[in-house]
């Protein structure tokens, strides 16, 4: 008997929202908006943490924000977000 279709493998699930987060992430690197996301890769480049931890750190706080705005119902917090890159590779602590 075949598997049915519409049962989403879950780490297929978990690896595409982690290339998403990624890529989002990439793309402030780039754009420089939020000038934190720059400041911050730049900061963990320097101290020689590896580009892919660097980005999945980033990715991370990331997540956290978004977990907070849908569990909240409210806009994307930019001055959390900031402020939590900038303290990285210390990470945010788990909502309780």
């Amino acid at each position: 008997m075949s598997e049915p279709t519409d049962i989403v493998n879950d780490d297929d699930e978990e690896a595409f929202t982690e290339a998403t987060l990624i890529e989002a992430i990439e793309n402030q690197i780039e754009s420089g908006n939020p000038p934190a996301a720059k400041a911050t890769f730049n900061k963990l480049t320097l101290v020689g943490v590896e580009r892919e931890e660097i980005l999945e750190l980033m990715a991370h706080v990331l997540a956290c924000e978004i977990d907070a705005m849908l569990d909240e119902d409210r806009a994307f917090d930019t001055e959390w977000y900031e402020a939590a890159l900038r303290k990285l590779p210390e990470l945010p602590p788990e909502k309780q």
